[in-house]
């Protein structure tokens, strides 16, 4: 039995899927029970709806490439580890990155040929230890943290929260990681621009952010309320569909 054989074996599924199955279920019940707290606290339902409905046309579109992710790894890693990681706290970019990373470090390439049980072990570690951190974080400093979000720190007399300007900054400086990544490509050794390197993700960003523009200008100016739950989801699939025209 090969190596990917062992990665692909009935022993994974059935960690793999009762642990993605946990997962679900306590979706399902927080959001009932969310349901059921909006309506107690006297919430219009017909904005709960639309919450829902813009969570879940969120999550769709992000779905898709997360499974082309797991397609992707699966070759190397297996189909039940990768649908672990993908379905329940890791992240595409993160989990590709890290797996490759940590396959130099000992030696291989993410390859179903290079691979060997204990490449796979050291990966499969340093994937998860590398994530784990926000959960301890989160549940050593997360009260205390919201309600330095919300200005009720009571150790400190402020007028109001931080909420909104911390979410606008850690925006801003995600967007200007990743846009900065892809400019960096097209700077030479000598500090100028060659405009040498791959600019479809720049294509992508502009497609996406003018998609969002229009929604924007059309929920505000013309009264499209309804496009607010799909501007989002728009904006991703207008720069995904960019991404495929340049690319042909």
């Amino acid at each position: 039995m090969s190596v990917l054989d062992q990665l692909n074996g009935s022993g994974l599924y059935l960690i793999c899927g009762g642990i993605v199955l946990i997962i679900a279920v306590i979706c399902v019940i927080f959001l009932v029970r969310a349901w059921r707290a909006g309506k107690a606290l006297g919430m219009d339902t017909v904005k709960m709806k639309r919450a829902i409905t813009s969570s879940a046309t969120f999550s769709l579109l992000p779905s898709v490439g997360i499974l082309l992710g797991v397609l992707a790894l699966s070759g190397s890693l297996g189909i039940p580890w990768p649908w672990l990681r993908l379905s329940v706290i890791g992240a595409l970019h993160y989990e590709t990155q890290v797996a490759s990373a940590a396959a130099e470090q000992v030696g291989i390439t993410l390859s179903p040929e290079a691979m060997t049980t204990q490449a796979f072990s050291t990966i499969a570690l340093l994937m998860s230890v590398c994530i784990m951190w926000g959960m301890i974080l989160t549940t050593i400093f997360n009260r205390k943290y919201v309600k330095k979000l919300q200005g009720k720190d009571p150790e400190k007399k402020t007028g109001g929260g931080f909420g909104d300007p911390a979410m606008i900054a850690m925006f801003i400086g995600m967007v200007s990681a990743y846009l900065g990544s892809y400019l960096g490509g097209f700077v030479s050794g000598n500090g100028r621009f060659t405009f040498s390197g791959d600019w479809t993700p720049l294509l992508v960003a502009a497609v996406a952010a003018l998609a969002m523009a229009g929604f924007t200008w059309l929920a505000e100016k013309k009264h499209w309320e309804w496009l607010d739950n799909f501007s989002i989801a728009g904006s991703m699939l207008l720069g995904m569909l960019s991404a495929v025209l340049v690319g042909h």
